[in-house]
């Protein structure tokens, strides 16, 4: 009788004429929210590498070990 294709746009047509008041409102809030997310990775990219500095590698103190000797290998199972 009807297909799922037909099916979706009578479900899509049904859910634009009941929600059609809320249509604005759901958009700009959609608009917001995307906005919200753009600056948000902006800032955590920015905040991840400083600008002016791209590729550069991060330097991390710590401690230098001397190389491993084969008295300090665990034996092999």
């Amino acid at each position: 009788m009807f297909g799922l294709s037909e099916l979706a746009v009578v479900l899509i047509v049904v859910i634009a004429v009941l929600a059609a008041r809320k249509l604005p409102e759901l958009t700009r809030s959609a608009g917001k929210s995307a906005r919200i997310l753009k600056a948000e990775a902006r800032a955590m990219k920015e905040r991840e590498e400083p600008p002016g500095t791209p590729g550069t590698p991060r330097v991390i103190q710590g401690e230098t070990l001397p190389p491993r000797t084969a008295e300090d290998t665990p034996p092999r199972p």
